[in-house]
């Protein structure tokens, strides 16, 4: 079992990292092979809505410029996903939003019935906000949503400021737990086991 966590800071080694260091951690504790994989700082596509990956049956973006695809391949190989960012403007960061709308929109299969969570990390406000937003999407893909203590929020401004956390470290240690023990479920269960679902019925409230 393997969980992909996604570091949407520009910083290496920021507070975003520091967050999902601390679930990594605690996720191999529990017998849990995890993988980070940041962003960075090179830029990433917003979907221009070219349908092309749909009408071409690609399962992945049409665009092989960025991260995107690299990123649903890891993603196609693993069982969970964690998704951090910073908060920037009471809001993710820009390119983890992309990142994940073309992901999820290309390459949907990779991520459909996978556990999933968010971390935001701010120096003072507008995690929960950010929180919502990088929440959202999960819901959308069947992704059953992995919760902890508290909302996945840590504090820290300067690098390294995060560790000090204390109840924000031990909500990322929990939210691992957690994550560890659905996986297992699944895992025992069979993933054979997922529920039968309706065909979706798309309605357009304007026609």
């Amino acid at each position: 079992m393997k969980v992909l966590l996604i570091n949407g800071s520009p910083r290496r080694k920021g507070n975003t990292f520091t967050a999902l260091s601390e679930v990594e951690k605690q996720l191999e504790k529990n017998g849990i092979e995890a993988e980070i994989v940041q962003i960075g700082a090179k830029p990433v596509r917003g979907c221009v809505a070219c349908g092309q990956c749909k009408s071409k049956g690609l399962g992945k973006c049409v665009f092989d410029d960025d991260i995107c695809n690299q990123v649903a391949a890891k993603m196609a190989e693993s069982d969970a996903l964690i998704v951090g960012s910073p908060v920037y403007y009471g809001q993710p960061n820009g390119l983890v939003l992309s990142l994940m709308q073309r992901l999820f929109y290309s390459a949907g299969e990779t991520v459909t019935n996978k556990p999933a969570a968010a971390i935001c990390v701010c120096r003072r406000g507008g995690a929960t906000a950010a929180f919502q937003t990088l929440n959202m999407p999960f819901q959308m893909m069947n992704m059953p949503v992995v919760t902890s203590q508290y909302w996945n929020i840590v504090y820290g401004a300067a690098e390294g400021q995060a560790a000090l956390d204390t109840e924000g470290m031990q909500t990322m240690r929990t939210l691992a737990d957690n994550m560890a023990w659905m996986l297992k479920k699944i895992h025992a269960a069979g993933k054979t086991d997922y529920p039968e679902r309706e065909p979706w019925q798309m309605m357009n409230f304007v026609r």
